[in-house]
């Protein structure tokens, strides 16, 4: 009779709290990493901290789009939850041969910002939802940009800033140097590889 007692005083207390905590609880943040068409990536390390409560590591790896354009800003990675303040990245571009890395806080109010519906259109009719993605965009120069949209094409640019470049050691990226070769050594050698720009 005890453990009934005990289960159904758990179960209450665990639908009273879910209908305390409200709709707003169930905000759902995506993370994800995007890179220009022909300037691709690897991610060695996306860490995401929400101060007291949550340090975790979101695997990324290879990222080949998408910056802007018809395809982006969007990119590869995962749910954010709890939301993040700090966020702290490290890859290796293939077009550069260099390492970058970058510890930074996200904008102050960018939750609630991402919170707010914004519409949007497809071909079932118009919409509107929270702009819950953020992309981190790495570019040619350690250069990063920071989108938030719900679909591409209504997002809303919230950051620029400048990694550092560090040491690191290229000769482990060889044979996906190889590979990124391959594919777009001739995009590069006619347009180059812009530092600024992006």
């Amino acid at each position: 009779m005890r453990r009934i007692t005990f289960m159904l005083a758990l179960l209450i207390g665990l639908m009273l709290s879910g209908c305390a905590s409200g709709p707003d609880s169930l905000f759902k943040a995506y993370v994800g990493v995007g890179a220009p068409k022909h300037y691709e990536v690897w991610v060695e390390h996306l860490e995401l901290e929400a101060s007291g409560i949550r340090h975790w590591r979101m695997p990324v790896g290879s990222v080949a789009c998408c910056w802007k354009g018809p395809s982006g800003p969007r990119g590869k990675g995962g749910t954010a939850q709890p939301f993040p303040d700090y966020i702290g990245i490290r890859w290796f571009s293939f077009a550069e041969q260099k390492f970058y890395e970058r510890v930074f806080s996200l904008p102050e109010g960018l939750e609630e910002k991402m919170r707010e519906h914004a519409t949007y259109t497809t071909s079932l009719g118009t919409f509107s939802r929270p702009r819950d993605m953020l992309t981190i965009g790495l570019a040619p120069g350690g250069q990063m940009v920071l989108w938030i949209n719900n679909q591409i094409g209504n997002e809303i640019e919230v950051g620029r800033m400048q990694a550092n470049e560090v040491e690191g050691d290229a000769s482990n990226y060889e044979v996906g140097t190889r590979n990124y070769l391959e594919e777009h050594s001739d995009y590069i050698e006619k347009h180059g590889v812009p530092k600024e720009g992006w």
